[in-house]
């Protein structure tokens, strides 16, 4: 099979690399300088011409905090890229393979999230990728939609990489407790895709959830971050979502119900903190790598 992956540049994306060395499979890693996804043309011509049987996109507008300031582009890439790209896989028969968010649920209860629940998204990040969903459900394509949370890796910017610098340099932090989820190390959903487009389960259309297993706060994920890193001289306190305003709300408990993609694909979901240690393995060893 001849497989599109887009949005190679970002977390997933990378981790989507990684998985695919050794595979028979010919893949394809694009980002916005090799295919602009907003263009419905550009997808159609490279389709066709590298015959294409399955796209998965890892493109994503997701600053959530500059969605509200910028819905127009943030609509762009979360809903039109998207729809153009379920578009195309239905005219050429391929499979779509799309990430979205927890962010299309209100997060106002306390239990994980499942599938078939009501979607109610607190603002534009999580209504442009609701958006994104619909469309790709209206075009007819063969479809599997997996939402996530709380994505990082050993690429890009993230919490994860964030908190290690701030621990590291500030005697205190003040992290939110009162918002809720899991940690995704996006080297779990890339070896969940792969597996999938490896195992030739692509058939199984539909939505799923997938973060890594247990649940913590934002205070909670920091903690660990610190005590696995041992930066035990910053004194990390838990805070209040209101000390520290935002234009948008976030979900206060975005856990996810995995037993659907679990049962499904036969896979087991590893714990967060077991993922953590394994990124900042990998942090540690590309930090030993460059001196």
């Amino acid at each position: 099979m001849n497989i599109l992956i887009t949005g190679a540049n970002g977390q997933l994306g990378n981790e989507m690399q990684r998985v695919s060395r050794g595979s028979a499979h010919r893949y394809f890693f694009t980002d916005v300088n090799q295919l602009d996804i907003t263009n419905k043309e550009a997808i159609a011509e490279f389709v066709a011409q590298q015959a294409i049987h399955v796209i998965v996109n890892c493109a994503a507008y997701t600053n959530v905090d500059k969605a509200e300031d910028d819905e127009q582009t943030a609509a762009l890439i979360n809903e039109k890229a998207a729809s153009h790209l379920a578009t195309i896989a239905k005219e050429y028969d391929a499979t779509l393979i799309h990430v979205s968010t927890d962010y299309v649920f209100k997060g106002d209860q306390n239990i994980p999230c499942r599938e078939d629940w009501d979607t109610d998204p607190l603002g534009v990040y999580g209504r442009t990728k609701l958006d994104g969903e619909l469309a790709i459900q209206k075009s007819g394509c063969r479809y599997l939609i997996f939402r996530t949370a709380w994505l990082y890796s050993s690429f890009g910017h993230n919490f994860v990489k964030t908190m290690l610098r701030l621990t590291a340099e500030r005697d205190a932090l003040k992290v939110v407790f009162d918002q809720v989820g899991t940690p995704t190390y996006a080297g779990d959903l890339a070896a969940l895709i792969g597996f999938v487009i490896e195992s030739a389960q692509l058939d199984k259309v539909g939505i799923y959830h997938y973060s890594n297993e247990g649940v913590c706060s934002w205070y909670d994920f920091t903690k660990a971050i610190a005590e696995l890193a041992q930066h035990t001289s910053c004194d990390i306190q838990p805070c209040h979502s209101e000390d520290f305003p935002s234009k948008v709300k976030r979900p206060h408990f975005s856990v996810l119900d995995k037993t659907k993609v679990k049962n499904t694909f036969g896979v087991k979901v590893p714990y967060w903190k077991d993922s953590l240690v394994k990124c900042l393995e990998e942090l540690e060893t590309i930090t030993t790598r460059e001196q």
